[in-house]
Formats: C-alpha cells, structure tokens, sequence
C-alpha cells in the first residue's frame, strides 16, 4: 500500500509531466531538458509499478504528449500511435534483448532493424487509391491534429505513390524534420529579418507545422522520413519491417539510408557506437537509436503494454542539454577589446562531456534569457560546438535574486567600458595597455595565417607579457635567448627555434602584415583588397574615409576602422615593427581589376588536389573575384573539395552554384586564356 510521501510524489510528478507535456507538444517551447523529462517519466512509471492503486487512466505513463490544439481539426487515428520505452545504458538495452528472447522462448536474439531516432516531429499519412488523403500529429497518440494543408506543401512527401501495388489505403507513420542546413539558413535570413531564430531543428519543424497559413510552412525546409506503416491490409502484406521499408522506397517515400539489419546485441552495440561517432556530421539532429523486432508474427507474438510495444526501444544517446546552476558571470576580454560574458556553471553531464562553462554571447543575449544570478538554466552542447546557455527555468528562481548587470569597467585594466551604437558587443577602451588585448594581439599576430611564427603558444605569451618583457608585438624582434631560456619549460634548442622563426617571420607580405595588425574588421580578403588597390602600407595609412570605401569589400565601418587605426597610437607600434626589420616586396598596384570574375563572391572549401586553398583563393582574386570564408546568401560559387562539410549543405540549401576542382581549373584556365 502507497504511503502518503509516494502518493504526493506521485501527484507532483503527474502534475510536472503534464505541464511538461503542454510546453513540449502544444506550445512548442519545453522549459527543461529532453533527459530531466525522461527522469522524471521512469520515476513516475516505477512508483506505479511499486503501487498499483496509483496508477491513474489520465497518468502520462497511460499516454502519449498532449491533446491537440484547438485551432486544427481533431482527427482520430485508425490504430493509436504509441512511444517507445527507452534504454539510456548498454545493460539496458540487453535486458530488453532477453525479455525479447524469453517471450518468444528462443536462445539467439532474433533480426532486428536499427534505424537513427530522428529528433523531429512524429506525423501520420494516409493515402486512398495511392494519393494523399490526410496527415496528422500524433497528438495524445487516440487524436491527432489535421495538418493535410501544411504536409501537402513538403516536397519530400509524395502526393500520389508511385507503382501500382499499394494497398487501396494505407497509413505510413514517419517523422518531419528540419535539415541542419536549412535550420541555420532560415534562422540567418530571420535575424537579417529582425525576427527571433529557433532554438532548434525539432522547434522549427514544430512551429512549421503548426502555420494556420500552409503558404508560410511551404517556404520553410522540411525534410520527412517514413519509419512504419499504420493501418494497412492484411493480404499480401510483407512479412517484415525491413520489407515494408523496401515497399516504402519502392512506392516513393523516403527512408532513412542509414537502416540496418542487426541480430546480436554486439551488432546493436557495434551500430550504436558508429552513429554516435557520425552524429554531428549528419545533415539532420537525431537523439538516439531505434530496435525493432524485424519479423511481424514475432512482433504480434511480442505484443504491447500500456504506451508502448515490446518488441522495440530507443536507445537514447548521452542528453545534449541538462539543466545546472549559474554560478556567476565572468567577463573575458578579446584581442580587439570585445567583452564577452560567459557563464560559470555547477559542473553538468551532456554531450557526452563534463561542462562547467557555458557562452553567453553579449549582453543582449542576457537580457533576452532575463538572466539572474544563481538562476537554474539550461545548457546545450551538441558536438564540437562551444556549450551556451540556452534557457532559464524561471520557476525556480529564488526571490529578490539580482540580475546579471554589465561591468563599467574594464575587468583586467580597469579602463571604461563603451557599447557603440548599432553594436551588441562591450568594449574595453583600454587597447594596448590593457593585458587582455596585448595577449590576444600577440596570438593573432603569431597566427599561421598572419605572421606565422612557429612556438609561439599561449602559455609562452602568458609569460612573455607577465614578466613584462613584451609589450607589444614590435617588442618579440628584440627577445634575446638568454631571456628566452629564463621562462619555463624552454630550453636552449626550444629558444633557438623560435628565435629562428621570429626572424622568417621579419620577410612577409603586405596584405599578411595588414591582417596579423588586427585592424577590427579586417580579414585576410580585406588585408588583400586594401594592398593591392593602394599598393604601399604609406599609401594606406595616408587614406582617408571616403578613398578606403571606394575599395572593393571596403564600406564605411571597415573605413572607419582602418583610418582609426593609422590616426592613432597604434601607428606608433607599425613604425617600431619596420624599425625592426619587417619588410614585404613591392605590391603591384590594382587599377581596376575588370576581370572575368568581377562582382563574383566565391567559398573555397574541403581538400584541394592542385593546390592549398590559400592559392585557389589567390587565383580567384587574381581573376577579380572576391573571396569569403563562409556561404551566405550574397556567395556565387562554392568549389567543393572532399571534406566540405557543413558549407557544402549550407550552399545547396541556399541554391549556390557548387563546383568541384576539374571544373575550377577549367574556368580558372579559361580566365587566364579570356
């Protein structure tokens, strides 16, 4: 018998889970972590398992999400649309394997299909006589909301099946989703918009969905893959799963390339590991794995409990975003003086990774998530990408918690700090007697692509400037080795080297020294722009406003910058450098570079055969195009190498023209010869 603690934990966990429920399926913005809802669920469904009497019909463990909205159609669905149980270790998965294997009384486990849990929207299609009849959500899993209108505008879902042997009606159940690439366009083309981006693909695609308008969810990118038939005939149905996924191809409904036959739970496992490792290179978000028994007598033989079948289960990987607590906000300077708060965090499990730091961007981003000192927020990692702070769970706020302010000063020097009108960034004032940007300058500097001097690393920055033996960067031309072999962990040979690499870097070039100045604003393509239309770094620093923006890639806030740059004491720092010896051959000066890719924005990207990047981009400039390191709207071309990754599927979903490297060298040549 339940004792009144597990009945009032029972209560609030059904009230939680049903709230949970609302923001999640109807209002399409969850206030916790996918992982804290799933916690709570296996609570709930263990104290009902514990206690009988308190199991109740209307207990989120008794169903699936939440009703539909009030504004679609209700619709009910031929045969419920179940969830799925989870299994969130290796053990739990293989006690599924041998509840499995002991219903159906067998020693082997029997052929499974493992296919990727994609993290979108769960949808129901039924076609009569092979044409698209209506789609719906699964709502409470009972109903669903008619959304026909809105379906009919995604490309991926066929109106009419192709062949002749579909069954005169058929239900197909698969997921609508919202590609990675098309998720960052849109969001990209929202904040060029003014309007507020999606905090995700799985919101986005909801949101899409849920249009009253179908002409606004025609122009949104959604994607759809089919994962099991519904209602359907009897006779002359396939025995299988996998053989209904083969029919689905066969009738022209997408599918996921990424299903497998396993038959042990090493292959489960093996399968498992495999998609974890390829998960952030996929083009869409997926959070898991499904099993499922693959032959349909043993499914039936398997049968179902109250939510969901046993014959299948996700396997969830490790939870992208958990909720922790703000320790504080710290203020970090950068190499241009731009402060950026980031949040110091009770160390959280996610991603796979223990994380205690999460960005926070700039200051309006704090004022958006309406951010208090010890607020319980939740944070989001998803692969390689830096954690952020991507809510706040306001309801367990403490009272009169005081809200996270802007510093006035600067937190390394002490300098004010100014926001400039238009900008979202702080910034020191402070410049070079700020320790934080001369640190940072120096990293720039010495980068690959700026100066280029090998050994010069953090930790040997960290101590060059604390010991006061660089000031800024015209003072590395005079480190001697004697000073060098004082500091830590650099011996005689170490010393040698970067002396060694101090005085190759003293032979650059023109547009390399523009760029490793760290002039705001000015990239490598601008560094170039500049030097080859004004040829002389005099010619440069003499330039006032309006001659820097007749320059290509040049407009007024680069101008702006530039000319500040050499009107300041910063000048003073470019003469101690040449005083030191660092020098560039002569630039030949652009007229106007009319060439035949003139008014042309290419991205080169991936692995080259012919060349580096760096000297195809050179090629193009010669040939009057402007190049940029990443794809937007304004790009022209995209030449794709192997390895191109996410600016390859960002160009296509934009409708960039994309080559390959045989075609570069062809217009390259033809450029030459024209």
């Amino acid at each position: 018998m339940a004792d009144e603690a597990s009945t009032a934990r029972a209560r609030e966990l059904r009230e939680h889970l049903e709230r949970w429920n609302h923001e999640y399926y109807v209002l399409d913005a969850p206030s916790i972590p996918d992982a804290d809802y799933d916690r709570a669920l296996r609570e709930l469904a263990e104290l009902e398992r514990s206690f009988p009497e308190l199991i109740d019909p209307e207990s989120p463990t008794q169903r699936v999400g939440a009703p539909p909205l009030d504004v679609f159609e209700s619709v009910a669905h031929p045969i419920p649309m179940l969830s799925l149980d989870n299994a969130f270790s290796e053990d739990e998965l293989a006690a599924f394997v041998r509840r499995i294997c002991d219903r159906l009384d067998v020693d082997e486990t029997p052929e499974l299909v493992a296919e990727p849990k994609l993290d979108g929207i769960a949808v129901s299609l039924i076609y009569r006589d092979g044409r698209l009849w209506r789609a719906a959500t699964r709502g409470d899993g009972t109903r669903g909301e008619d959304i026909t209108l809105n379906v009919r505008t995604i490309r991926a879902i066929p109106l009419r099946l192709q062949g002749d042997d579909w069954p005169a009606e058929l239900e197909v159940r698969g997921e609508i989703f919202m590609p990675r690439a098309g998720f960052e366009a849109f969001n990209e083309q929202a904040r060029r918009a003014g309007e507020k981006p999606f905090v995700n693909p799985r919101n986005a695609a909801a949101g899409s969905l849920r249009q009253l308008d179908s002409s606004i969810t025609a122009k949104r990118p959604l994607d759809f893959f089919a994962y099991a038939a519904g209602q359907h005939p009897d006779d002359g149905w396939p025995a299988s799963h996998w053989e209904v996924l083969e029919r689905f191809r066969g009738w022209g409904l997408p599918v996921s390339r990424e299903a497998r036959r396993v038959a042990s739970l090493e292959a489960c496992e093996t399968y498992y590991r495999e998609m974890e490792a390829r998960r952030d290179g996929l083009a869409f978000d997926i959070d898991g794995i499904v099993y499922k028994v693959n032959a349909f007598a043993a499914q039936r033989e398997l049968g179902f409990v109250a939510r969901a079948p046993r014959w299948a289960i996700a396997r969830k990987f490790p939870a992208q975003e958990a909720m922790t607590t703000l320790l504080g906000v710290e203020f970090q300077v950068g190499r241009t003086g731009a402060i950026t708060p980031v949040a110091r965090l009770k160390p959280v499990f996610v991603g796979g990774v223990t994380v205690s730091n999460a960005t926070l961007h700039n200051m309006d981003e704090i004022a958006r998530l309406n951010l208090h000192e010890d607020d319980t927020v939740v944070v989001r990692r998803a692969g390689d990408v830096i954690p952020q702070v991507v809510s706040v769970i306001e309801e367990r706020r403490r009272e009169n918690a005081p809200v996270v302010i802007a510093p006035q000063s600067c937190p390394v020097c002490d300098s004010p700090v100014e926001r400039v009108e238009g900008e979202a960034a702080l910034r020191c004032t402070g410049g070079l007697v700020c320790p934080a940007q001369r640190k940072a300058s120096l990293r720039h500097f010495a980068a690959r692509r700026a100066m280029d001097i090998d050994g010069l690393g953090d930790k040997l920055i960290e101590q060059l400037v604390d010991r006061g033996l660089v000031r800024n960067v015209a003072d590395l031309y005079h480190l001697t080795q004697e000073q060098l072999c004082a500091l830590e962990r650099m011996g005689e040979k170490s010393a040698q080297k970067l002396l060694g690499a101090i005085e190759k870097s003293r032979q650059t070039t023109l547009p390399r020294f523009l760029f490793a100045l760290g002039i705001r604003e000015v990239g490598e393509a601008t560094a170039v722009s500049l030097a080859n239309h004004l040829g002389s770094l005099e010619a440069i620093a003499a330039a006032d406003e309006d001659t820097l923006m007749a320059i290509p890639d040049v407009g007024p806030v680069v101008a702006a910058h530039v000319w500040g740059f050499f009107t300041s004491a910063q000048q003073e720092v470019v003469a101690q450098l040449r005083e030191a010896g660092v020098t560039w051959p002569d630039v030949e000066r652009a007229v106007d570079n009319d060439g035949p890719l003139k008014d042309q924005t290419w991205v080169v990207s991936g692995r080259l055969e012919s060349c580096s990047r760096d000297e195809a981009e050179e090629r193009l400039r010669g040939l009057g195009a402007r190049t940029a390191k990443s794809v937007s709207g304004k790009t022209t071309v995209l030449l794709a190498g192997p390895g191109a990754g996410s600016k390859l599927a960002k160009a296509e979903s934009l409708g960039v023209e994309v080559i390959d490297e045989a075609e570069f060298l062809r217009r390259v040549q033809a450029g030459a010869e024209g």
